[in-house]
């Protein structure tokens, strides 16, 4: 509170607003302050200047105001209601109309916070038929946006060289702290050569009419399963960043789904949009545009480093952040998919790694937890306490399980994504069909064995019985798996990865990353 300006302090008080609230909470970002009171938020800018933005005068930040609300009424019409001013008035501020004029905000509707695509991504609550109406509306809404002789000039091979080194210039203070210089020089590269060597689809993309006036910061933060589909935020700031290819939009999207380790809704998202859109080259475009906006979103986190208003925690988690978005970055210049497979006893913690893992390099995860149910219909988090080797656990269905997971995995790989199937493996046989199947469509192989103590497999069993899981999993499994567990000694050591899952999963993310030559 105490390094908070006067202005936000004295914001943060019920009786500054006009309509009656019980409270006020503060969030904020590198550009602006947030007051959410009951009903509404009120977003005041800092003033600031950022070189890609500048707030550096009311007048200024008076005017983004106002473009603020004119572009997000396009795919958010009834929530942004307008630019109101703040005032002075006998010594105390208030958001009215009497008194001088010593700032402005901009008022909104306030929308659920749990009917956020975030908030729900963490419930596991969204679905492909949400999936299908969000790119119906994106389809919709790029046909209908502006474009012109000046908007199509930013879709030019010189125009995406422009701003892929203006990441790169803005970003190098950062190595070391937030991007490796192996990964930030290799990232480059990767980028300038695509560019180079897909000029003519870049001018194709131009004389379509595919680079239009878009939202330009289209990720799950942003967008509301309400009533209706709200899409907010967009950025109004520079119009160079929303006049874009409509593959770097839809891309964006892509990758905040694989950041949040749903790699499967990604592709879900990108196949609705390109067969409602007739859009048939974005394919081709995506992994560029994917790593573009990764390594954005690393840009812009670790630019919050700098902020002066955050404190020491924040900084911490904004590190982090930063450094996931340019890990995941890094794992689209990977131009050979990998197949990543878990194997270890009931309650090694391989779920955990597979999905941290998957968050990190935007994998696609088959779990045979849910694989095994989904064939059974059986709800995924409906126990079934069967008998070991009996039930849908028999080696009948587990062989059933097992082929559904390959035969996805292979279409998957096929495609040119990657993959982690979370199983347990306990058999020489899955194994070795797993690596054949990398094998047969040309993909990087990997197994990750996950280790760990009887004492704590006991006791995360008997945590995980308490909760609602997708995982059947128990104390009374563990002592027959373990005698039927068949050894990994048929993989070759440079396929294969053991990890003791009681370090803390980033030291056990950072092994696998070191295997795989994706750090350092």
């Amino acid at each position: 509170m105490m390094s908070l300006p006067k202005l936000v302090k004295a914001l943060l008080a019920p009786e500054a607003y006009p309509e009656p609230t019980q409270g006020v909470e503060l969030a904020q970002t590198q550009m602006s302050f947030l007051f959410l009171t009951d009903s509404y938020v009120y977003k005041v800018k800092k003033p600031v200047n950022l070189g890609y933005l500048d707030y550096t005068t009311l007048d200024k930040r008076h005017f983004y105001c106002q473009k603020e609300v004119e572009l997000n009424r396009r795919l958010c019409p009834n929530v942004y209601l307008g630019v109101v001013a703040i005032t002075q008035h006998q010594g105390k501020f208030f958001i009215a109309d009497e008194g001088k004029v010593i700032e402005y905000a901009v008022k909104m509707r306030r929308l659920p916070q749990e009917r956020m695509m975030d908030a729900l991504l963490a419930n596991n609550q969204v679905s492909s038929e949400m999936l299908n109406l969000l790119a119906q509306k994106l389809v919709k809404f790029h046909q209908q946006a502006d474009t012109n002789e000046s908007i199509r000039t930013f879709g030019n091979p010189d125009a995406v060289t422009r701003n892929t080194e203006e990441n790169f210039s803005q970003t190098s203070k950062y190595i070391s702290k937030t991007i490796s210089s192996k990964k930030y020089h290799q990232i480059k590269y990767y980028t300038n050569s695509f560019i180079r060597r897909n000029s003519s689809l870049f001018q194709k993309r131009v004389k379509e009419g595919r680079i239009r006036d878009c939202h330009g910061d289209l990720h799950t933060a942003h967008i509301c399963f309400s009533d209706t589909i709200c899409i907010y935020d967009c950025i109004e700031f520079n119009d160079r960043f929303r006049y874009s290819d409509v593959a770097a939009e839809v891309a964006f999207l892509a990758m905040d789904l694989d950041h949040y380790g749903r790699a499967d809704l990604a592709h879900q998202f990108v196949t609705a949009y390109v067969t409602q859109s007739q859009d048939k080259d974005l394919p081709q475009l995506l992994k560029f545009y994917k790593c573009y906006r990764a390594y954005v979103r690393g840009k812009v986190a670790s630019f919050k480093l700098d902020d002066p208003y955050i404190t020491k925690n924040e900084k911490r988690q904004t590190l982090e952040v930063a450094s996931s978005y340019f890990d995941l970055a890094y794992s689209y210049v990977k131009s050979i998919p990998t197949l990543f497979i878990t194997t270890g006893l009931v309650g090694t913690g391989k779920t955990a790694l597979a999905q941290a893992l998957a968050k990190r390099l935007g994998l696609v995860v088959i779990s045979s937890d849910i694989t095994r149910k989904r064939l059974a219909s059986i709800p995924e988090t409906e126990p079934r306490f069967e008998q070991f080797n009996t039930g849908i656990y028999s080696p009948e269905f587990s062989r059933m399980t097992y082929d559904t997971m390959f035969t996805e995995a292979k279409g998957i790989l096929s495609d040119g994504g990657s993959v982690i199937i979370d199983a347990s493996f306990t058999k020489t046989d899955q194994r070795l069909k797993a690596k054949r199947i990398a094998q047969e469509v040309k993909a990087d192989f990997l197994v990750v064995e996950c280790t760990l103590g009887e004492e704590l497999i006991r006791k995360r069993l008997t945590e995980r019985f308490k909760e609602a899981s997708v995982s059947d999993g128990r104390w009374e499994i563990y002592q027959p798996q373990k005698k039927q567990f068949e050894p990994v000694v048929e993989i070759p050591a440079q396929n294969r990865v053991i990890i003791d899952t009681s370090q803390p999963i980033s030291n056990s993310l950072k092994q696998i990353l070191d295997r795989i030559n994706l750090n350092e």
